[in-house]
């Protein structure tokens, strides 16, 4: 294999790999704003729907269940846990 075409596969991988890391970092955001403090904290679609659903367990006062979902929550997304949640 030459080196042009060691060149080429090179750079066909490495697009490759941004086109991978790009999907999974730019996923729309959504802002969410703490009642409390008024700070936001932008969330993705699945933080956001984590998020709404521990409110949701603390309206039905199912604490067991938002213990839980908090705790995940707060692996998901250190920052907006601090700001939404904690």
């Amino acid at each position: 294999m030459s080196n042009m075409d060691k060149m080429k596969k090179m750079s066909e991988e490495i697009t490759k790999i941004f086109h991978e890391h790009h999907k999974k970092t730019m996923q729309p955001k959504i802002k969410v704003t703490n009642p409390y403090s008024g700070q936001s904290a932008m969330l993705t679609e699945e933080e956001n729907k984590l998020y709404l659903s521990i409110k949701l367990a603390e309206l039905e006062e199912r604490y067991d269940i938002m213990q839980k979902q908090l705790s995940k929550f707060s692996r998901m997304n250190v920052s907006a846990y601090m700001t939404l949640l904690d």
